[in-house]
């Protein structure tokens, strides 16, 4: 018996969440819907010029594995927090969650915690301005003995591909868990992250890994492909499991020569945030617990749906409950 069902690896990210209109936006030099890098001083600016806060742990596949937490699974988060308010803040939340945080936080670390200053439009739509701080520091040395060797799954983050060290992380985690017995993923993050490590990427797929999911806008970027059965037939090459979200349209799941595709109900979204992070972790859910393909995209439809009814990327029902009511389990 393994200690975790799941682990993930990725950014560990305070999440400062406000409503904003497109004016507002616009006036701050916001671009919408999409998550762009900022430094220190612009952070802090932005921080400032937010109302009504709310804050929470973020991050990707840290809101992933809370997902599963709320699903039961024992889980644990590889990921990288200073030693201040926001890092300790960010570790007790992940306990508490249910998710064994298994680095202490750095003390004299080189930078602060990180931090995402996220702005929600009335559409739903997140603006999410990220100042990586400690957390990008993260690399081998960050992944303790006993933890990817002694998990099922493993997740990984695209995100952390923007510096050697998180590849090299991710190499040493992925090699780990396969070596015992288990599987290995990545959630591809944000075609912008595709454009800038394709090859990277491409090689991890095929090489390390055993699924992948990401988005419509991800699989053509990565496959360089105007197509998405093209994108999808290229993927299926390169690894056994692939899953492709598409918003309104569903989930896209190809395993060998099978292919499911699951539709959606339509939702208006109260705020998009963690939307993709919390289908991730329904599917993953199924996948732990030997679902069929089908039922696995399933579970992330209806985690995705409670995710995007309210404010923040953590769930507020009972998934769990969520799933009998859709006769999921």
């Amino acid at each position: 018996m393994k200690t975790y069902k799941v682990v993930g690896i990725g950014n560990a990210i305070v999440d400062v969440l406000t409503q904003s209109d497109d004016q507002f936006l616009a006036h701050m030099g916001i671009e919408k819907g999409i998550m762009q890098l900022v430094e220190r001083e612009r952070a802090e600016t932005l921080y400032g010029a937010m109302d009504n806060r709310v804050q929470a742990p973020g991050g990707s596949v840290a809101n992933t594995l809370a997902g599963l937490g709320n699903l039961g699974l024992k889980t644990g988060f590889v990921g990288r927090v200073a030693d201040d308010a926001l890092g300790t803040f960010y570790a007790d939340a992940m306990e508490q969650g249910g998710t064994d945080f298994v680095n202490a936080p750095v003390a004299g670390a080189e930078a602060p915690t990180s931090r995402s200053m996220i702005f929600v439009s009335p559409d739903g739509e997140r603006s999410m301005n990220t100042y990586l701080g400690v957390s990008a520091e993260l690399g081998p040395d960050d992944l303790a003995d006993g933890v990817a060797d002694q998990a099922e799954i493993v997740f990984l983050e695209g995100y952390l591909f923007d510096k050697d060290k998180g590849k090299e992380a991710f190499l040493k985690t992925a090699r780990a868990c396969r070596a015992a017995g288990g599987k290995a993923g990545i959630a591809i993050s944000d075609p912008f992250c595709v454009e800038r490590h394709r090859d990277d990427f491409l090689a991890l797929i095929k090489d390390e890994l055993d699924y992948f999911i990401g988005n419509r806008a991800e699989l053509l970027s990565l496959f360089q492909a105007d197509d998405l059965d093209a994108a999808l037939g290229k993927a299926a090459e390169i690894c056994p499991l692939v899953v492709c979200t598409q918003s309104g349209d569903g989930v896209t799941i190809v395993q060998g020569e099978t292919r499911v595709h699951v539709g959606v109900q339509e939702v208006v979204p109260v705020d998009a945030t963690g939307a993709g992070d919390l289908f991730a972790a329904g599917f993953l859910y199924g996948l732990a617990t030997g679902a069929d393909l089908e039922t696995c995209g399933k579970m992330g439809n209806v985690c995705a749906a409670e995710i995007i009814s309210h404010m923040g990327a953590r769930p507020e029902a009972d998934l769990q409950a969520l799933f009998k009511q859709n006769g999921l389990i």
